[in-house]
């Protein structure tokens, strides 16, 4: 790969006669090249500097990029004083607004915040860093629990790198990759242009050249911009080299609904990509599950679209650090019954629990089953329950037609027919678009809905 020269806007807030040690935190291309007195040349670590002026503050730096070169080396380079100023202002308003839109993290669920990095230190893990002591059962929200997943992955395997929009210093929109950006440094935290299609793109490269990226799509609705990249590339590359390539690219993906948001924010896209061979698509609804499959994931070498359901990333539950009973494509039964089974996956897991309360309290037996993968689909602890009951309730917050629920109608019709005592019964979103958010509790399934289709399926 050829040499390729870029000029990027850089932040100085250290002190003066410190070493010279930058953060980059956005990409930008600089459409007018500068001349050689307005550019400082960084190769193999040695600074020219042409004496660039103070006053343009479009003058950067050029690096050579080495896709060989060690992920932790950071460049280093001269400044500009006067836009350090302005960019940092500018990026002390973005987070500020940012910041605004999950207020309500702090009151759902308090978490201590990162402790802000020292401001001279290079941005490199020190994977055998002391940690305090902590027992092999934690209690975490579910977006902590990615978080977590993350930092281990980051920190086990150096080809393990981040990407998306705002996940750098901001931490994402919903914070699940705060201090990682701190921990981990800019070249292995990358904030990338508002490009879904480029940052899948840049993500097959790099994983043709060993990395394995994980990319953020902000929410479920902006993954679209990037369908064709997912479905007629990554999804094809290792059938295309018959297997000698590999994609271990993971995708994730916070989606659904229960947030009070509209279109492009609370969507449920995942039975486009469970349609297309060639990825593999989950989605934990807890944070055991989150913490032990976002690593999963990532380990694959096969791509893996990672569907997090945003309406529980607030919502703690235990995690055993040391033990994961549940490899990542099989079902699990979340509660044992004998009358009904309910199957679903992602956030309408816990919908199904509460109805199986409500349910116990009118004397019915709900078994509720948590798919946590929906491509492929391990049918058999699904089999199992409907040979026990006679009888299937599958929900999803997506739309019901052509969708995740009805392949699992089928394919229980089809291999347990002679174990129904009554038709398998779907519960999901309606065939519209994704209605304003004061009346997503009339779209999305809910307890009442469930109920009323397990009534349904006793009646026969």
């Amino acid at each position: 790969m050829s040499d390729v020269n870029q000029s990027y806007p850089v932040i100085d807030d250290r002190p003066e006669n410190e070493d010279d040690i930058v953060e980059v935190h956005e990409a930008e291309l600089i459409d007018e090249p500068s001349t050689a007195e307005d550019e400082i040349v960084v190769e193999d670590a040695v600074v020219v500097d042409d004496e660039p002026e103070p006053a343009d503050i479009t003058a950067g730096f050029t690096v050579n990029a080495d896709p060989d070169a060690a992920l932790g080396d950071v460049p280093k380079t001269e400044f500009d004083g006067e836009a350090a100023e302005q960019i940092a202002a500018e990026e002390i308003a973005a987070e500020q607004i940012a910041a605004e839109s999950v207020a309500g993290y702090a009151a759902e669920a308090p978490v201590e915040a990162e402790p802000a990095p020292e401001q001279a230190a290079a941005p490199v893990h020190t994977p055998d860093a002391p940690r305090a002591p902590e027992g092999p059962i934690v209690s975490l929200p579910l977006g902590k629990a990615i978080n977590r997943g993350l930092r281990d992955a980051l920190a086990n395997d150096p080809k393990v790198l981040l990407m998306g929009e705002d996940i750098g210093p901001l931490g994402g929109v919903y914070r699940v990759t705060e201090g990682l950006h701190a921990e981990f440094g800019p070249q292995r935290v990358l904030d990338t242009p508002l490009a879904e299609s480029g940052i899948l793109g840049t993500a097959i490269g790099l994983a043709m050249r060993g990395y394995r990226p994980v990319c953020e799509i902000q929410f479920d609705g902006f993954i679209f911009p990037a369908f064709d990249q997912i479905t007629t590339q990554l999804s094809r590359m290792r059938n295309r080299h018959e297997g000698t390539v590999t994609m271990p690219i993971v995708i994730r993906v916070p989606y659904g609904g229960h947030i009070g948001s509209i279109e492009h924010h609370s969507e449920s896209p995942e039975a486009y990509f469970a349609h297309t061979p060639g990825l593999r698509v989950v989605a934990p609804s807890n944070s055991h599950d989150a913490y032990w499959m976002i690593q999963e994931a990532i380990a694959s070498d096969d791509p893996v679209l990672f569907f997090e359901p945003k309406s529980r990333y607030f919502v703690k539950s235990e995690i055993n650090l040391t033990e994961n009973a549940s490899p990542l494509h099989s079902a699990r039964v979340a509660r044992a019954g004998t009358d009904v089974t309910v199957v679903a996956y992602g956030a309408m897991v816990s919908t199904l629990l509460h109805a199986a309360d409500l349910a116990a309290e009118e004397g019915k037996s709900l078994e509720v089953i948590d798919l946590r993968s929906v491509s492929p689909i391990d049918f058999t602890p699904v089999l199992d329950s409907v040979r026990k009951t006679g009888r299937l309730v599958v929900v999803q917050e997506a739309a019901g037609n052509a969708s995740v629920g009805s392949e699992i109608a089928a394919t229980v019709a089809e291999r347990a027919f002679y174990s129904l005592e009554a038709p398998v019964i779907r519960v999901s979103g309606f065939d519209t678009p994704y209605p304003p958010s004061k009346v997503e509790g009339m779209f999305l399934p809910d307890a009442d809905r469930v109920l009323e289709a397990v009534d349904r399926s006793l009646s026969y």
